[in-house]
């Protein structure tokens, strides 16, 4: 599975509409997307203006699939004039344990 994460800051009087535009991005790609596992909007604990998306993917294809789709690009839309980021945390493919059961 193919997973990445990255953050968002955001002014203050703009959050309700990041957190907006985050879950519909997530709900649409859920809703559209067939390689989408998993797409989560977390708010920072001790910042509560940052943002974190955690996604995971089948595949890198199914991210490249996502990245070119116009959820994703509605977004960006949405959030380009008042977010700093994204800023990437992690991109990578999990390493499963084949002795995990």
């Amino acid at each position: 599975m193919y997973h990445i994460a990255v953050y968002f800051d955001v002014p203050e009087d703009r959050r309700d509409a990041f957190i907006a535009a985050a879950l519909e991005d997530g709900r649409n790609s859920a809703a559209d997307e067939s390689g989408t596992r998993r797409f989560e909007l977390i708010e920072d604990e001790e910042r509560p203006n940052r943002f974190y998306l955690n996604e995971a993917y089948d595949d890198r294809a199914a991210f490249d699939v996502h990245a070119r789709g116009p959820h994703f690009a509605q977004f960006f839309s949405l959030i380009e004039n008042y977010a700093q980021g994204p800023t990437w945390l992690i991109k990578g493919t999990r390493i499963e344990d084949p002795e995990a059961a």
